[in-house]
């Protein structure tokens, strides 16, 4: 089961601790056996599920080219996805994925709300993570 990551960025302190409880209790449901976990890498939630995945006994692959990918993850990592130049990042990680975990207010007109868009016209389930007393910083 590959399980692609998308969220915001910016997040509260609250936020980042009730978001990695989610995340941790979604990726527990799953067996380890053929678990991969495939995120671009950004802060926060991107990287908080790579954890989670990797610390549950799955693996991890790695979309694009992150700007500052945590070290220790890029080593754990079984493969990287590179990027053409014009690719739409979100299409290539739908491209990738058997569902998507979008850690998304619920608000449209940002990049997790199109992506989860377009998720659901492919017909991709879209785990939607956002607790109770959530909020950007």
């Amino acid at each position: 089961m590959h399980i692609g990551v998308m969220g915001h960025q910016g997040l509260s302190d609250i936020t980042e601790m009730l978001v990695r409880g989610e995340l941790w209790k979604l990726v527990t449901g799953y067996q380890t056996y053929g678990l991969v976990g495939v995120s671009p890498l950004g802060g926060g939630p991107e990287t908080w599920f790579a954890e989670a995945v990797l610390e549950h006994g799955g693996t991890l692959e790695v979309l694009g080219d992150p700007a500052a990918p945590p070290a220790a993850l890029m080593r754990q990592a079984r493969a990287v996805h590179r990027l053409a130049p014009g690719l739409d990042p979100a299409d290539s990680l739908l491209d990738l994925v058997d569902e998507l975990v979008a850690v998304w207010d619920g608000l449209p007109g940002t990049p997790v709300a199109e992506a989860v868009a377009a998720a659901e016209a492919r017909g991709i389930y879209v785990h939607r993570v956002w607790p109770e007393g959530s909020g950007r910083a």
